[in-house]
C-alpha cells in the first residue's frame, strides 16, 4: 500500500540541467539581439558603439538564406540516395534478404509436417510457393 501523501524521493538530483538550459536560453537570446541589431542598425551607430570590424550587413540575409538552402539540399540528397539505392521490382532482393532461412531443395522437406508427432522446421516459405498458393498454378 502506498502511503498518502507520498513521500518525496530520498535521492538528490543534480540541478545542472536547469542551469545549462538557462545558460543556453540566455546566450541564444543575447545572440539573437546582437544579430538583429547588426542587421538593422546603420553602420554609423555600430561604429559609434565602438565596434571596429564586423561583417557586412548583407550577410544578415545571406546566412539564413544559405542555411535554408543547405537544409533543403540535405533533404534532397538524402531522398535521392534512398531512391537510387532502392532495388528494381525485378530484383530478388526486394522479397528475400541474406537472413532468409530457406528449406532444403528436396521435396521431402515439405511433407514432414504430415507426421502427427513431428515439429516442423521453421523456415521462410519460398516466393514461388506463395505465388502458387495465392494465385494458383
Amino acid at each position: 500500500v502506498v502511503p498518502f501523501p507520498p513521500k518525496p524521493p530520498d535521492e538528490h538530483r543534480s540541478r545542472a540541467p536547469e542551469f545549462y538550459g538557462f545558460v543556453a536560453w540566455t546566450s541564444t537570446s543575447v545572440a539573437f539581439v546582437f544579430y538583429v541589431l547588426w542587421a538593422l542598425l546603420p553602420d554609423e551607430y555600430i561604429i559609434w558603439l565602438g565596434v571596429e570590424w564586423y561583417p557586412s550587413g548583407e550577410w544578415a540575409l545571406l546566412l539564413p538564406a544559405y542555411s535554408i538552402v543547405i537544409v533543403l539540399l540535405t533533404y534532397f540528397v538524402y531522398f535521392a540516395i534512398a531512391i537510387a539505392r532502392t532495388p528494381a521490382f525485378s530484383d530478388p532482393s526486394t522479397f528475400i534478404d541474406t537472413k532468409a532461412h530457406l528449406p532444403a531443395l528436396d521435396a521431402s522437406q515439405y511433407f514432414k509436417h504430415a507426421d502427427p508427432d513431428a515439429i516442423p522446421e521453421l523456415y521462410d516459405i519460398p516466393i514461388g510457393i506463395v505465388n502458387r498458393v495465392v494465385y494458383g498454378p
